[in-house]
């Protein structure tokens, strides 16, 4: 992939890792939100990403909106507008991308950089991550109905009420991440996911990501039907088949992404 201002992009065995890079605590400006279109919408497409990472260099995951350049805006009529158009495609890249996201949260995520996080697939916090919506000190409210996917009420109401800080400990006990382990381990246990995921049937995990988002909000018998033309669909392909004479001879399989 090409040279980015904002991020590094790595990828070897099916999985893709992408940094946040942009010192010192990975703030999102313009360019950043283009960056990050650009960046998920082509490992969405492409054959030799199976799986991503997504996480943050430094001691931060990301801390959010760049306060100063939101300050700027409004000079021209419609600056607000191309500002939350670029910043909702941003976290949909993320979240419409056909290959699962995991969000390992290093270090901070503030505002906008935990949404990031919570428009990823699974989510992973080290002991030291912490994240906030702060939006209430700022003047702003952004954020709740991302934060109600992974949140119960009572929580993500007392997130953004208080504005309080909520530690990688506290995300595991309240359900919010998956696993939440020493950062020394961090990038390991996102790795043994991700190869695991990268292991499967493309079609299949691609077919499964597209039910979750599809199906979010539609009624039991609606999404449960969606899925199963979904199903029919995969048998149909010769991914299918190969998985299935390979559990059969007790094999590895072949995926050829058809």
């Amino acid at each position: 992939m090409q040279d980015w201002h904002a991020f590094s992009v790595t990828i070897e065995d099916y999985v893709a890792t992408v940094l946040m890079n942009r010192p010192p605590v990975n703030a999102i400006d313009r360019v950043f939100r283009e960056e990050l279109v650009a960046i998920f919408d082509e490992l969405s497409d492409r054959d030799d990403v199976r799986s991503i990472i997504l996480t943050g260099a430094g001691r931060a995951f990301c801390a959010g909106a760049d306060i100063k350049e939101r300050a700027s805006m409004q000079q021209q009529p419609g600056d607000y507008a191309r500002h939350n158009r670029l910043t909702r495609e941003g976290f949909y890249s993320i979240m419409e991308c056909q290959k699962p996201v995991i969000a390992a949260i290093n270090g901070a995520a503030i505002g906008a950089g935990l949404v990031l996080a919570l428009s990823s697939d699974i989510l992973l916090a080290a002991d030291e991550a912490s994240v906030a919506m702060t939006e209430v000190d700022v003047g702003l409210a952004g954020g709740v109905r991302h934060a109600l996917r992974f949140f119960g009420q009572s929580d993500a109401r007392l997130m953004f009420y208080t504005a309080r800080r909520l530690s990688g400990a506290d995300l595991y006990r309240m359900g919010v991440v998956s696993a939440c382990v020493p950062a020394a381990q961090l990038m390991a246990t996102a790795l043994e996911i991700a190869r695991e995921i990268a292991q499967k049937s493309p079609l299949a995990v691609r077919a499964a990501k597209t039910s979750f988002n599809v199906t979010e909000n539609l009624a039991l018998r609606d999404g449960y039907r969606f899925e199963q033309a979904a199903t029919v669909a995969l048998s149909r392909t010769e991914d299918t088949r190969e998985a299935q004479r390979a559990f059969a001879e007790k094999r590895k399989p072949v995926f050829t992404g058809r």
